[in-house]
């Protein structure tokens, strides 16, 4: 991790204040308030440096057959996001877990070993919603904020300039080693995405319930996965709860 000055107690109190002030807005697509120091466009250029190192080092599979379909799922829900059709990079790389990431900058990495799990576009479609789900949330820069605060990272984040925020960005705790921000997401963070993944998986006209499929697929894989209190991911089994509940509240099929 990066290494920060210390902050006394009350200039973490003072810190906190203005931070609570200064970094708080309204998510409309969460329904929440969100602090956030930064957003994912300030998180951009560390986030491009670790993805094109992963490209580097890791082995991007050619398969034609499943680099259609990740192109071709990712383009309706890109499409059904409102983020825009364009700019968004869908890659497979040739690794056995069953894995899909997103980072700041559009940028979505497939694991040929999803498909270990994924049996259909439908469930594809769901896979790549949840992640776009992320990016609609801000989860990326909801956590960078709080990983920041905590830390005292930007004690001059209340008017910094871009380049003190970039350059606070740049320094937080080996952004290239995390793959690009690729800390773990709360479980608050991926149960939302999984609720608007599966409000875009209907809007890019998939079938939502491939969304339950996919978690009951990956509970017959992983039968010695951790307890859920040992894990930031919700377990399987409250995931198939969690979205079998929403997609009957909404009426989705």
């Amino acid at each position: 991790m990066g290494r920060f000055g210390k902050l006394s107690a009350s200039g973490i109190i003072v810190l906190a204040a203005g931070l609570s002030l200064s970094g708080c807005e309204t998510n409309q697509t969460l329904g929440r308030s969100q602090f956030l120091l930064v957003d994912d466009v300030a998180l951009e250029q560390s986030a491009a440096t670790a993805w094109q190192e992963q490209l580097k080092t890791a082995k991007v599979s050619k398969d034609p057959v499943l680099n259609k379909r990740i192109q071709t799922v990712g383009a309706r829900i890109a499409a059904a996001s409102g983020l825009g059709a364009s700019g968004w990079e869908y890659v497979l790389f040739q690794d056995d877990q069953p894995n899909a990431f997103v980072i700041p900058g559009k940028k979505v990495g497939i694991n040929t070993g999803l498909f270990k799990v994924v049996k259909n576009d439908d469930q594809l479609a769901a896979v790549i919603g949840h992640e776009t789900a992320h990016v609609l949330g801000k989860h990326a820069a909801e956590r960078a904020s709080q990983q920041m605060a905590a830390q005292g990272v930007l004690g001059a984040a209340v008017g910094a300039t871009s380049g003190n925020t970039q350059k606070a960005i740049s320094s937080y705790g080996g952004l290239g080693a995390q793959l690009g921000l690729l800390l773990p997401y709360s479980r608050k963070h991926e149960s939302e995405a999984d609720r608007i993944g599966v409000d875009l998986v209907a809007k890019a006209g998939y079938r939502p319930s491939a969304a339950i499929e996919v978690w009951q697929n990956m509970m017959a894989l992983n039968s010695g996965a951790p307890p859920e209190l040992l894990s930031t991911h919700p377990s399987d089994k409250t995931r198939i709860k969690d979205l079998q509940d929403y997609i009957a509240a909404k009426g989705y099929k």
